[in-house]
């Protein structure tokens, strides 16, 4: 059997000039299978959780991985990350940014495998799992240790483009509840970018990006003092974010 690449060098001797059969052309490329890996963050009690299942492959068994699948030929890679995530929790309607591509030749033990990655962000009140096969649950993204396949460094990467994210787009604000106190809204900052911030001036800087409505309302059933309840004005920020510069803590 030809080496791949002894079959393109073949087809293009054989084909001087302009190229015609591009199927042949194609046939003569190397098969490398691609995959999608679902990053699913999402923000309860104050930390940042990332949605694994555990590794049905036995040679990782009890180790825990990413929501990933092959991409199938008729379909395109946003497709079968929205596919993927729906088959492996039973949830629909949520949103999935393409963040980078993985191609270390080694990182799967069966041979070269190429995934790409995708990232969310979930409020997990909203966002009930409908589906816990093979333990799918949420981990705290600071105890996520020794992962099947390159995934530790996949969930790594993804955490470091969120916290760039982040200080870029308002998306984190999805992570609370409509309603939500400027206590809330510190804790979810300083959970991602894990530090710690001073109270003043981060009120300060959201209140002088003008996209905070107060509601008029206070928290209830809390063990410290009610705090003001806000909500995020995104029309506003639809209108006004060509000219927003983001946050820098």
């Amino acid at each position: 059997m030809k080496r791949e690449p002894d079959a393109i060098t073949e087809f293009r001797n054989s084909n001087q000039g302009l190229i015609s059969d591009v199927h042949q052309l194609v046939a003569s490329y190397p098969r490398v299978p691609l995959t999608v890996d679902c990053v699913v963050f999402g923000f309860d009690e104050n930390e940042l959780k990332v949605l694994l299942i555990e590794s049905d492959i036995s040679i990782f068994e009890g180790k825990w991985t990413l929501l990933g699948d092959f991409v199938q030929d008729n379909e395109n890679l946003d497709d079968a990350a929205h596919r993927i995530f729906r088959d492996r929790t039973g949830m629909s309607d949520i949103y999935l940014e393409q963040v980078r591509a993985f191609s270390n030749p080694d990182r799967h033990p069966g041979g070269r495998v190429i995934t790409i990655a995708y990232c969310s962000l979930v409020n997990i009140q909203h966002h009930t799992l409908q589906k816990l096969d093979h333990s799918l649950h949420w981990h705290r993204v600071h105890e996520v240790r020794d992962m099947a396949f390159d995934h530790q460094d996949i969930v790594l990467a993804c955490y470091q483009w969120l916290q760039k994210r982040i200080q870029e787009h308002p998306l984190g604000i999805n992570l609370l509840p409509d309603k939500f106190s400027l206590r809330e809204l510190q804790n979810l900052y300083e959970a991602i970018l894990d530090i710690r911030l001073d109270r003043r001036n981060f009120r300060k800087k959201f209140f002088s990006m003008d996209f905070l409505i107060d509601t008029g309302e206070y928290e209830d059933d809390v063990p410290h003092r009610p705090g003001r309840l806000y909500k995020f004005d995104f029309q506003k920020f639809e209108r006004k974010k060509r000219k927003w510069i983001g946050i820098d803590f």
